[in-house]
This record gives structure tokens, sequence and C-alpha cells, in this order.
């Protein structure tokens, strides 16, 4: 498989303190990373650096092979290659679920409408909400809201997909609804790169998990391999923190 996203050097400062610290990683094409690590650990400041809405004090970032410019202009582009879902939701409230989910492909990719509805609705029927489409966003619960935020996401057609803690403003009993959604995808040939706190969706959805301490990615291993016997002791503290393992 080939690299779609990779970076060397990454340093991330905010005044005097260092938020990211000299990071490499490199995401290939079709690949399921969980990016894992405590609260504070840089995870979702990298995520924002990966889709150009945090800046970085040095350090390269690739993209299919070709170094990212750092401009805003440029960003604006490459956003349409790397779509990123939030915690919070950010649909538009004055408009139907459709009408957000037809507003970037049709505004910023110039597609043609009636192919762009044709595609969110399959979406939609993929997720269980076709027929909330013209629904407002205040009529829909959290997870349905999360659920509408990725498919809005997918309808740019990106090639990477970023999640940053889609569950962790969710009540319990919508987490799964949720979760469900990106295992699906998951099984496609999408690329994903996911920070999360659900230990057993991480070891469920990914391939590699990538983790993180203290601004650093200080371990890269195959998921079963990270599970079963972390190398570091502090990714050992962290999932016994969790009671997730005998360790």
């Amino acid at each position: 498989m080939a690299e779609i996203m990779s970076g060397k050097g990454i340093t991330k400062k905010i005044g005097n303190k260092v938020i990211l610290s000299e990071v490499d990683l490199a995401i290939e094409e079709g690949e399921v990373v969980a990016l894992l690590g405590p609260s504070g650990s840089g995870k979702s400041t990298l995520l924002r650096c990966l889709n150009g809405l945090e800046t970085i004090a040095s350090g390269e970032l690739f993209f299919d092979g070709n170094k990212i410019e750092r401009s805003e202009k440029n960003w604006q582009q490459l956003r349409q290659e790397i779509g990123m879902v939030f915690q919070s939701y950010d649909l538009f409230p004055n408009k139907t679920v459709l009408e957000n989910l037809l507003l970037g492909p049709v505004k910023v990719q110039k597609r043609e409408p009636k192919e762009v509805e044709r595609e969110a609705l399959d979406w939609l029927a993929r997720v269980g909400l076709k027929e909330r489409a013209q629904d407002y966003p205040r009529q829909l619960s959290g997870g349905q809201k999360q659920r509408v935020a990725i498919i809005r996401s997918l309808c740019m057609k990106p090639r990477l997909m970023l999640f940053d803690e889609v569950t962790a403003s969710l009540d319990p009993e919508m987490v799964r609804e949720v979760l469900e959604v990106i295992l699906e995808l998951a099984k496609t040939d999408k690329t994903l790169l996911i920070v999360t706190h659900e230990m057993s969706f991480a070891q469920q959805v990914s391939d590699r998990v990538l983790f993180m301490a203290e601004g650093k990615i200080i371990e890269n291993s195959a998921t079963p391999a990270f599970f079963s016997g972390p190398q570091t002791k502090r990714a050992r503290d962290f999932l016994q923190s969790l009671d997730y393992t005998n360790l």
C-alpha cells in the first residue's frame, strides 16, 4: 500500500509549551489507524495539524507523496481530500439534514445537485436516517446528528477521514449507533485515522495503533500486538487504568 498522509518532525507549540514534539507518522491508503493516549497527550492537536486547522512550528507534512505547502488556500483545497469529524456536530441549524449534506459538494466542489442528493440519500439509508432527510438538526438526537456529520464528510468523497473523539459528547446509549457507522466504513476501502477513548472499539476497528504520551508517539504497532502486550510502561499503565487488560 502507498502512503496517503505522513509527517516528519511535526512540532507544535503554544507559547513556550510544547504540545507536539518531533512527531513522525505515516498512514497508508486503505488502513484504519487508532490514535490512543491519555488526555492532554496531543492526539486532537495532531489531527487538527493534519487537517490544517492548527499551524505547526516545524516539521513537514505530505499528502499523496507531495509536500504540503502551508497556505490557507492550499489547505482549503486539501480539506476536500482530508475529511474531519469532530466531537461537536457543527450542523447548520437553519438547514435540513439533506441541505447540510448537499452544501459542501455542491457549493465547494461544484458537483451536480441531483447526483449528490442521490448519494446523500443512499448514505442516510445505510445508517437508518433516510426518513429524517427533511428534518432540522434540532429534531435529531445527538447520535443522529453525529451520524449526519459523518455522512456530510463522506459526501465530499475524501481519501482520508479523521475522527476526533466523535462519541465523547454523546450519552452512553447513543455511542454504539455512531461506532457502528465507523465500523461499517472500516470494512470498505476507506482510510481512517481515529482518536477514541473506546478501547474495545479501537481493538475491533483498527489495523494499527499509534500511542501518544506527552506530545510524542511512543508506540506504533499492529493492533493485536498493542493490546496483548504494549512495549512501554506508559502504554501498559494507560490500559490498566482503564481496567482493559490483566497486564
